[in-house]
């Protein structure tokens, strides 16, 4: 009888053992679903399981609130060690961080990587008195009030900053920034859906998030704010064309707990490197208006951290922080 309690237990701590270590992977996405850190949770997510370069299938779980402030702070403190566990982030994400909006600085997590970088528009309904960039910037300089814009963040966030950027390069001073009306949505899709509805004038967003109103025709691209045309929508005049030279990417990429061990953090970093590497994974990006780039480890590390000081002094410069 006590040989059998043996085995049984013995069994049981092998099976302990084995569900363990083919426990799902997890993403989060710190937002609404249809949103760009969505996008890139479940894109990423299935093509880790389609090419088998996980055992099942990665669980997705949206947790909006804070443009990504509510997430960090429940992995910091409830899954900082958990090696099973990737977040979605990007420039939007650094923004925040730099401007003191999350609880901790870039130092509390471990960074991975990055897969690609999104393109940042400025859009309108496609009955839009604003034909052009111009039609835009005159408005905001005769009656900066006049005009109401939204996004997926804050006031000073990302999306804002890249409104105010454009502003700037047409002229306009810090006093008239104050005065554009800027409204926060969890995610581009939501606030074009607003905007369709008159609530809002224009949306700055990334491509990314908002494609397939373009492609729809509901929506039309004001400017692009990339140094290029968007080969997806070659119609789509960049900002620069029409006289103002700005730009305003965003890049896609993942964090992981602070606390994760070296073991787990490369394991990731090169399942992701395999990830970038394979044909479907450009195809997917491609297909969403996203530039593959790869930044990975020690190298993404430390471009996030660079990043960082980089949104702190635009920050500075336009008002956002003293």
């Amino acid at each position: 009888m006590r040989k059998l309690t043996k085995l049984l237990s013995l069994g049981a701590l092998a099976l302990s053992l084995s569900v363990g270590s083919s426990a799902a992977e997890e993403c989060i996405a710190p937002a609404d679903p249809g949103g760009g850190w969505d996008f890139t949770c479940r894109t990423v997510g299935k093509l880790l399981y389609d090419l088998k370069l996980v055992e099942n299938p990665v669980q997705i779980t949206n947790m909006p609130g804070g443009v990504g402030a509510v997430a960090w702070a429940n992995v910091a403190s409830k899954r900082n060690d958990d090696g099973s566990l990737l977040v979605a982030t990007s420039t939007v994400g650094i923004t925040q961080i730099a401007q003191g909006r999350f609880p901790a600085g870039t130092d509390a997590m471990r960074w991975l990587a990055m897969l690609g970088t999104d393109v940042g528009v400025i859009v309108v309904p496609a009955d839009s008195e604003f034909k052009t960039l111009k039609d835009l910037t005159d408005a905001m300089s005769e009656d900066p009030a006049s005009v109401t814009a939204a996004g997926s963040s804050g006031a000073g966030g990302w999306d804002h900053i890249r409104l105010l950027m454009v502003a700037k390069a047409a002229g306009l001073s810090g006093d008239d920034y104050k005065g554009i009306r800027w409204v926060q949505f969890d995610g581009g899709s939501p606030a074009v859906t607003q905007m369709l509805g008159g609530q809002v004038d224009l949306v700055t967003t990334d491509l990314g998030e908002i494609a397939g109103f373009v492609e729809s025709g509901d929506i039309r691209i004001l400017a692009a704010l990339s140094d290029e045309r968007i080969p997806a929508f070659p119609d789509a005049p960049t900002a620069a064309e029409q006289g103002l030279d700005v730009t305003g990417y965003n890049w896609r990429g993942f964090y992981t707990g602070g606390d994760v061990s070296d073991e787990d953090y490369q394991r990731w970093v090169s399942t992701l490197n395999k990830l970038y590497d394979s044909k479907e994974w450009k195809a997917a990006a491609e297909g969403s208006g996203l530039v593959p780039v790869w930044r990975g480890g020690e190298e993404f590390e430390a471009y996030v951290l660079e990043q960082a000081a980089q949104m702190e002094e635009i920050s500075r410069q336009i008002g956002v922080i003293k």
